[in-house]
């Protein structure tokens, strides 16, 4: 979908600011928002380019940097911790070859942390892409990696 498509289906509304910004980096294939991204989001909002870059710099689910095709957020809470999320986190890293706010050099995943997944009762839990992942464990993270991957027979599996 093109950019100019997407405003067109929001009213000028600063309250439509947070949809608006989702929409155009879901449309972009390597999920951020470039600058010119939010020159175009302040015009059509009738707006300061440093007002949507600070709501795009405030909220963790937008990007300013390119990132890569799959997403995954591991919880970093106090309860995912205790569960033992730092295992599941050292073997992400490792089978991803990659540190935390990286992407893979073919671009296939980008690894991030978020505080929170409210996922407290079955932790530690992760998201890649918009599917959670919960009671995790570092054997489970091979095969949920290797699905996407293309490399795994098995399917999406959610907990």
């Amino acid at each position: 979908m093109k950019k100019t498509d997407i405003l067109e289906n929001y009213p000028a509304k600063m309250e439509n600011v947070l949809l608006i910004l989702h929409d155009i980096q879901n449309n972009n294939p390597l999920n951020y928002l470039s600058r010119k991204d939010l020159f175009l989001v302040a015009r059509h909002l009738n707006t300061t380019v440093g007002a949507i870059y600070g709501v795009a710099s405030y909220y963790t689910m937008f990007s300013l940097k390119p990132r890569g095709k799959h997403i995954i957020r591991i919880c970093h809470s106090p309860v995912c911790h205790l569960a033992g999320v730092i295992d599941v986190l050292s073997e992400l890293t490792k089978i991803l070859n990659i540190d935390i706010c990286k992407t893979t050099p073919d671009r296939r995943f980008t690894l991030e942390t978020t505080a929170c997944l409210g996922q407290c009762d079955s932790a530690p839990a992760m998201t890649v892409d918009d599917v959670l992942y919960k009671n995790l464990t570092a054997e489970k993270i091979e095969t949920i990696i290797d699905h996407y991957k293309g490399t795994s027979p098995v399917g999406r599996r959610k907990g």
